[in-house]
């Protein structure tokens, strides 16, 4: 059953009655409109309870009508797209809509966590570490789950986000935030000097308080305004209108953060389309015209349902035809409250009274109270009455010292105004005060920025006017834009006083940060406890620190920090403002950057031949390479790769190996450069030939390895790992280009332009010679090992060809243009046929490597030398490079380093565990016996045994010594016997061929 729009004007409002909206709340179906928001829907069906606090879990109710809303957070959708803490307020109503309420178990009205009220005298700031100090070891074990199941602001999905996310940049002259008459204003003098214009404005509808508030401009109704300035800025090229969009941060170099709920607006977002974007905007000049927030005054009972902001009042009952209460008495401050008399009345509601704090009311509110026939009252609201189904009674505190009471079903508050200072505070600016309208207004803003209108302190209609279509101009002409802005709009300036006031004594818990549960009395124990600072404060309290970052909350804070500790507010100061000004979604700072799209993805060239044949597929940095071939009646991975190792080391097979780094080195100094970076010598390195190289870092730890091999005088040709494909590139051209600026040489990073494939085994020259040109001589003796240089294949396609091997077996390295890949793979498959060719991938690569005892990844960790590797006889002394004296360092030529050697099991049936620690045997393990670990293992096909290779302390010095493998994350205890790393073929004969 759909409830009635029980507190829904007949007529008025913004609101599109001819387009009816069904939605759901705590499971009940209610009725709106087209142009409501979640919280008018709910207003105008006479929902006053809506959510839960913080700590106590008070019956709370919707305080605002905007993104600075505290109280009214729900779970917004269902599965996988509900979302928790969304303001109600700011909440699109669309047909279908399902929100709940959140933080109260089992239900809203009868939430058992409310007895925590009870527990007020313990729950004070600072409670946690006062409280839960005995026994120690139970904060971990019960204090700190028990607290964290009690507290929290909602659920989280749980499940995968089915939507998408998307980033994007956006350039401008001018950028505005804040589509009120300021921000319009500001629109139409840049966008008239011909500026490039951003205009960001949260809502989904352009105007700000002129919405709620009406007025007259130009002679015109605020209305008509709007319309005729929307259209002239749609007709002026240059103009970009973005709704629902917030800017929420500013960083350097003239660049802000602004997040659009494209689609937030509708159930689920249509298809190819995203949810948000999250745009990042490079703007010359900005004006922030994002108006002013109402504040609060802290009084007992002002967290009562049914106690809402005056402006939020008149809002709800001008905008959106909703009556928060029918019978409405007023608190206020200032002048500006009184708009909300004259709404209300205009709507048809009754007045109860208006308490005003100002001693002097105006003539003519007089007359209007007297003609409506309600009191106004001199004095303060001192406390509430109601509860869970709204407000009954106020107690009012006359200036006389006598009491009175007044009954009404609703409060309206005003405080007074907060210029929304946040985005030009950021980049560690302070705000000023300003005594006429007892509030801070920006000072110090970023480079570029300006404020205007109610964001910088004018509340005036006509100053907001005034001061937004000048700084509109100024911003325009600033960025080098000399058009004719024209003339500005004219509307008069609405009277304004006031008379501050931020606290009422009385009996009760009175709020200062709604959302966090902190009173009066939070701040007055953060003070005797001697947490005046603001930084101190806000921390020992919370206030500020919940998800609407203190917009109602840390002027009347500080104020009422600063009469107790006898400071002015400017003394007292502020915190430091940091983005984002609103939440903003993970997701939309991830963008698209996610799941298989968390980063660029490469394919080798053989990649869709390998999907053929059922490849299974492994990321290696941003590529993905076929990690084995499994065939039908394999029953696992391992079965495979043993298969795979077996083809090669008994016939033939290859393995495509683009995804190595390949550098072009061309100029007279090039063999100079290299030995320069390498640890050996490469300017000797004859033409046609290749040599295994290792280079350092600076500190003298070992940065990467490959082959290097010369194709001419002036040119090399080098190859890195695949991990450090860029970041050599990158280091060698610092050393091009500061080290080493005198020597003629050049770099070309030719990784992607050449397809590159091992095929490795005894019959691989046969294979060869079947896609090779005939006259190309492969035999042994034209052809050695670690012999490189161009050939031709049939057909007349010109490769390099290099003889090297990482797997043991006579092997070559044959590179083609990277077009070629595709069809030199099913080529190899086809002239292979023959000799039982089989593909094998990065695993079968690994155990061959292994079983060779080359060092990898694992091993090349950024922690060992080229000694430790067993390298260090490679380390050339006629010639410097780079880390060489580094790594001549007494800690790094000590003897009791941890280098690599082999290591099998004394039970050749037990499987080793990369990772394990390598412990002395019969020791207790622990970091005082613990003398390395295991760094890489495999199951050797050949020696039908686990082996692996380890960095052990003296580890060549003890080649047969049993030591004890413990492995505390799998709970696993072995004994394994170092040996010789290299397993397979010492003397390399078969590699040589």
């Amino acid at each position: 059953m759909i409830t009635s729009q029980s507190h829904r004007l007949a007529s008025g409002g913004l609101i599109d009655r001819s387009a009816p909206l069904n939605f759901r709340f705590d499971g009940k179906t209610f009725a709106g409109f087209q142009g409501d928001t979640l919280a008018s829907a709910l207003i105008a069906n006479g929902v006053k309870l809506v959510g839960r606090s913080f700590k106590y879990h008070r019956p709370r109710g919707i305080l605002t009508a905007g993104s600075e809303e505290p109280n009214a957070l729900v779970e917004l959708r269902t599965g996988a797209r509900r979302e928790p803490n969304t303001k109600a307020t700011t909440a699109e109503l669309y047909d279908g809509l399902e929100a709940a309420s959140q933080n109260r178990w089992p239900s809203l009205r009868h939430d058992v966590m409310s007895v925590h009220q009870l527990f007020a005298p313990i729950f004070v700031a600072g409670f946690y570490y006062k409280t839960f100090m005995w026994p120690a070891k139970f904060w971990e074990a019960v204090y700190e789950p028990a607290i964290r199941r009690a507290a929290g602001l909602g659920r989280a999905a749980g499940l995968a986000d089915p939507d998408h996310y998307d980033k994007a940049w956006a350039h401008c002259d001018v950028l505005i935030a804040g589509a009120g008459p300021a921000g319009l204003a500001a629109a139409l003098a840049a966008g008239r000097s011909g500026a490039r214009v951003i205009l960001c404005e949260e809502d989904f509808a352009l105007g700000g308080r002129l919405l709620a508030d009406g007025g007259t401009i130009d002679g015109v109704p605020a209305a008509e305004w709007i319309s005729r300035t929307l259209a002239e800025l749609a007709s002026l090229p240059d103009v970009r209108i973005m709704t629902r969009t917030t800017l929420f941060g500013v960083y350097d170099g003239g660049t802000y953060g602004a997040i659009e709920r494209v689609n937030d607006h509708l159930p689920s977002p249509p298809e190819h389309q995203v949810r948000q974007r999250l745009w990042r905007i490079v703007a010359k000049r900005s004006i922030v015209a994002a108006g002013a927030i109402e504040r609060p005054v802290v009084f007992a009972g002002n967290d009562t349902p049914g106690v809402t902001m005056a402006s939020a009042m008149r809002t709800y009952i001008a905008r959106y035809a909703a009556t928060p209460a029918k019978r409405v008495a007023l608190f206020t401050n200032n002048e500006d409250g009184w708009r909300t008399v004259e709404a209300a009345l205009g709507a048809g509601l009754q007045i109860a009274a208006v308490v005003d704090a100002r001693p002097d009311v105006s003539a003519t509110h007089r007359a209007l109270a007297a003609k409506a026939g309600f009191a106004v009252l001199n004095g303060f609201v001192s406390g509430v009455d109601g509860g869970k189904d709204g407000v009954r009674k106020i107690s009012i505190s006359l200036a006389g010292g006598a009491r009175a009471e007044v009954e009404a079903d609703g409060l309206a508050v005003s405080g007074g105004w907060n210029p929304a200072v946040g985005l030009t505070s950021y980049h560690r600016g302070r705000p000023k005060w300003q005594d006429d309208v007892s509030a801070f207004v920006p000072d110090s803003a970023p480079p570029g920025m300006v404020a205007a209108g109610a964001a910088n302190g004018a509340f005036g209609l006509g100053a907001c006017l005034r001061q937004g279509f000048s700084a509109g101009a100024a911003a325009a002409q600033s960025a080098g834009r000399g058009g004719n802005p024209g003339t500005p709009p004219v509307a008069d300036d609405e009277a304004f006083s006031l008379t501050p006031l931020w606290h009422v004594a009385g009996k009760g818990k009175a709020f200062v940060d709604y959302q966090h549960d902190v009173t009066a009395a939070d701040i007055e124990l953060a003070q005797r406890e001697g947490f005046e600072s603001v930084e101190h404060l806000k921390r020992y309290t919370t206030l500020g620190m919940a998800t609407d970052q203190g917009k109602t909350s840390n002027v009347a804070g500080l104020a009422i920090m600063a009469a107790l500790s006898g400071k002015s507010i400017p003394e007292t100061g502020t915190t430091i403002y940091r983005p984002p000004y609103v939440p903003v979604a993970i997701g939309a700072f991830a963008g698209h950057h996610r799941d298989e799209n968390f980063h660029a993805t490469r394919l080798t060239p053989s990649h869709h031949w390998a999907a053929e044949q059922g490849a299974v597929f492994v990321d290696t940095g941003l590529w993905k390479r076929a990690q084995w071939y499994p065939r039908a009646g394999e029953k696992d991975w391992l079965e495979t790769v043993i298969r795979e190792v077996r083809a090669v080391r008994g016939g033939v097979g290859f393995c495509d190996v683009s995804t190595l780094g390949k550098i072009d080195v061309h100029g007279p100094d090039a063999g100079a450069f290299l030995d320069r970076v390498y640890i050996n010598t490469f300017s000797n390195l004859a033409v046609g030939k290749a040599r295994y190289g290792l280079m350092l870092r600076e500190d003298g730890i070992v940065y990467d390895d490959g082959t290097t091999s010369r194709l001419a005088e002036d040119h090399y040709f080098l190859t890195t790992t695949t991990a450090k494909a860029g970041p050599v590139m990158q280091h060698l051209e610092f050393c091009r280009q500061l080290l080493f600026p005198e020597l003629d040489v050049q770099l070309t990073s030719v990784s992607d332009q050449w397809a590159q494939f091992s095929v490795a085994g005894p019959n691989a020259r046969e294979l060869l010679k079947q896609i090779a040109d005939e006259s190309e001589d492969l035999s042994n003796e034209a052809f050695p090992f670690m012999g490189a240089r161009e050939v031709a294949l049939r057909g007349g396609i010109r490769a390099r060809l290099f003889r090297i091997s990482f797997s043991g077996e006579m092997a070559f390295e044959i590179s083609v243009p990277a077009r070629y890949g595709d069809a030199l793979v099913r080529n190899l498959m086809l002239a292979g046929k023959q000799f039982g060719v089989t593909p094998y991938g990065t695993e079968a690569l690994g155990v061959m490597r292994i079983e060779k005892g080359h060092v990898a990844g694992p091993e090349l960790n950024g922690t060992t030398t080229a000694a430790d590797l067993g390298l260090g006889k490679m380390m050339s002394t006629r010639k410097d490079f780079i880390g060489r004296v580094m790594a001549g360092r007494e800690a790094l030529v000590a003897p009791d380093r941890q280098v690599v050697v082999g290591i099998k099991p004394t039970d050749k049936t037990r499987r080793l565990r990369s990772g394990a620690h390598i412990i002395p045997k019969a020791e207790i393990p622990g970091p005082d016996n613990d003398q390395g670990y295991v760094t890489s293992v495999c199951f050797s096909p050949t020696l039908d045994q686990w082996i692996g290779l380890a960095l052990v302390e003296r580890g060549r010095e003890r080649i047969g010594e049993i030591v004890h493998a413990h492995d505390p994350l799998r709970g696993e205890d072995y004994d394994v016997e170092l040996c010789n790393p290299v397993f397979y073929d010492p003397d390399g004969g078969r590699q040589r061929g």
